[in-house]
């Protein structure tokens, strides 16, 4: 199936009970079964079924089918949000002792979250890129994993997710991919040696901000050991399945993280659109880029896609042309970028990306408060800067809309 098909039938059928083109929304707490005998099948796996939607639910369960086809991948685990995906994911695989190296170019809850495992005894290696010269001197016996974003958020720097796979599956460790801003229409990260993939799916796969959730998928490519991974212990002997087995039956299960049969409704019926959208936040965030590029008052525009932008060759040849929702915008001062925020009719002012409206945002004074000026300085994060999640609105709107905002902010507010 092409992509766009895809959205609609891959893993999926609707309710082949009733003829429905979309799954029910099964909310119910739990499941009863006729006989002891069968729930206690299905407690220990020895029989397909439901019991409680902590566990699994099967309007979550078709979810995750349908984003492991899309995927590529082997499961996925669906969660409570994108933040629990992560934590969860990393949490799978990681005890006391043990290290992790992460991008630096990494959302601020993500870095929020390093720093909250960093207390529990797991140390968080901050690096500029995966590079041979930025690892060598960091992977030990210790080391568990690598974390990186396909696309940083919000310094957009672009990940060469081939050449980083390469390089981690060759210390033996995996490759923990973050593909929320760039989703599978951009790329699938399984297809280019990523081994776990992470999507905050409240943003481009909800498409409309009415749901919080997160989806964890695994490859089934890694080659978990005892030796390297004593906390997988019992699970080990179930080869490809057994980081999905050990997520769905002990670190999501106890955890408690799971997502809402609404927001799974909800999150499959934007999943359909994904293409359709996808489609429009790019051409969208490149034109707006393009008009506001080398504007008066405006110190800098980020697009991977801007021919001026450091990371444009990278996003030509990995991200295939296509530079996903996202651009920012410097504007020399705190006091500007917060008067301009506030002169646009269209942009809403929130924390949020991958809405089918326009979203604004001041990322050092909300979404990375809690980090150092040098934690978001390599981040990508500055005080004059403002993230915008460019929707699906048209063009000579949004266009118009920032213009005015800029003209406006040059009279008042100097530069």
């Amino acid at each position: 199936m092409k992509y766009d098909t895809a959205l609609l039938h891959g893993n999926f059928e609707g309710d082949t009970n009733t003829g429905a083109t979309l799954i029910p929304i099964y909310q119910s707490s739990a499941f009863g079964q006729k006989t002891a005998e069968e729930i206690e099948k299905i407690f220990h796996n020895k029989a397909p079924g439901y019991a409680y939607s902590r566990i699994s639910n099967p309007t979550v369960a078709s979810f995750e089918s349908r984003i492991t086809y899309l995927e590529n991948g082997l499961a996925s685990v669906a969660v409570s949000s994108g933040m629990a995906a992560i934590s969860v994911a990393l949490l799978n695989i990681l005890g006391a002792g043990d290290e992790i190296i992460s991008k630096a170019s990494v959302f601020g809850g993500t870095l929020d979250f390093f720093k909250d495992i960093e207390k529990l005894g797991i140390k968080v290696h901050i690096v500029e890129d995966i590079t041979k010269d930025e690892l060598e001197g960091l992977v030990n016996s210790k080391t568990k994993a690598v974390f990186a974003e396909t696309i940083g958020n919000p310094k957009l720097d672009v990940t060469d997710i081939k050449a980083a796979a390469d390089l981690i599956h060759s210390y033996g460790l995996p490759f923990i991919l973050d593909n929320t801003t760039a989703t599978t229409y951009i790329l699938r990260g399984i297809d280019l040696g990523a081994d776990i993939i992470i999507n905050s799916s409240s943003k481009y796969i909800n498409g409309s901000s009415n749901s919080i959730s997160g989806i964890i998928t695994d490859s089934g490519n890694f080659k978990w050991t005892e030796e390297k991974y004593p906390v997988m212990g019992e699970y080990l002997k179930l080869g490809k399945f057994a980081f999905t087995a050990k997520l769905r039956n002990d670190t999501f299960r106890n955890f408690g993280c799971c997502l809402s049969p609404m927001n799974a409704y909800f999150n499959s019926l934007g999943l359909e659109t994904l293409g359709l959208r996808m489609d429009r936040h790019c051409k969208n965030a490149l034109a707006l880029a393009e008009a506001l590029e080398n504007k008066a008052g405006i110190r800098e525009v980020n697009y991977p896609m801007l021919k001026s932008s450091p990371y444009y060759t990278k996003a030509n040849d990995i991200l295939g042309g296509k530079g996903g929702g996202i651009l920012t915008l410097r504007l020399y001062t705190k006091e500007r970028a917060f008067a301009f925020i506030n002169s646009l009719k269209y942009a809403v002012n929130i924390t949020n990306i991958g809405d089918t409206k326009t979203l604004v945002i001041h990322p050092s004074s909300t979404i990375y408060a809690h980090s150092s000026e040098a934690e978001q300085a390599k981040a990508g994060v500055y005080d004059d800067l403002i993230r915008v999640s460019v929707g699906i609105e048209d063009i000579r709107d949004l266009t118009e809309d920032f213009l005015s905002a800029l003209e406006y902010v040059n009279e008042k507010l100097p530069f």
